[in-house]
Parts: C-alpha cells; structure tokens; sequence
C-alpha cells in the first residue's frame, strides 16, 4: 500500500491545515500521484498533480479538466517569487508535472517527484517525508 498524507506550507513552515490565504499544499495519493495546490489570494490559485493526473490514474478522463501544465507553472513560479523571494523557472516546474495521459511518470513513487519540487522552490523537506 502507498503512501497517503498532506502538508501546507505556510508563513515559513509546514503545517496540517492552511490558515490564511498564503499557501502551498501537497496531498500524496497512495504514493502514484500527488495534488500540489497553491494561493497568493482568494482570486490568485492553482491546482497541478505530479505523478499521474487523476483522470488518467482512474480512467476517468470525464471526471477532471486536465491540467494546463503551463498556466499552473506560470502561477506556482509567481507564488514562489512573491512568497519565497525565490526566482524559479517555470520550464523547471512544469517538467515535474503530470502531463495529460502520461503512460510513465517521472518516478516510480510520486514522493520522489514531490522532493524534487520541493528542492527546485528551496522549501525544507517535511519531517515525515
């Protein structure tokens, strides 16, 4: 069985919940794929999986729009400017995420790919990641 747990990074450190409107969230699926979303503001958010898309991990291409992997690494690179001061390449971000109809993943456990990201933002590794 994989791995299933969330986190929120939030004011300088990982937390359960977010509590304001400033916010990066990682929620890891059975360890195949992971929910990455993130807010500057009520009207300034996103969402991106790493690993697989769910439509494509449950077959389910009805269920879910798929990502626009650009607009969202546009967006989490905005985010880690205004929240981190960190200047991060989108190109670099979308190459993590989960394309439409990916057959493969980058790696075979999402964490890996959730590690990678976070190293790329320069946020601290969770302690039970």
């Amino acid at each position: 069985m994989g791995r299933f747990e969330s986190y929120v990074f939030e004011n300088g450190a990982w937390a359960d919940t977010a509590t304001g409107l400033t916010w990066l969230g990682i929620s890891i699926h059975d360890s195949s794929f992971a929910t990455v979303g993130y807010s500057l503001s009520a009207d300034e958010f996103g969402v991106f999986y790493l690993g697989y898309q769910p439509r494509d991990y449950f077959d389910a291409p009805d269920d879910h729009e798929a990502t626009n992997c650009a607009a969202e690494a546009a967006g989490v690179s905005r985010w880690a400017s205004i929240v981190l001061s960190a200047d991060v390449d989108p190109a670099r971000i979308e190459a993590l995420m989960a394309p439409e109809s990916v057959e493969e993943p980058l790696d075979v456990f999402v964490e890996d790919t959730v590690l990678r990201l976070l190293t790329l933002l320069g946020l601290p590794k969770p302690d039970d990641l």
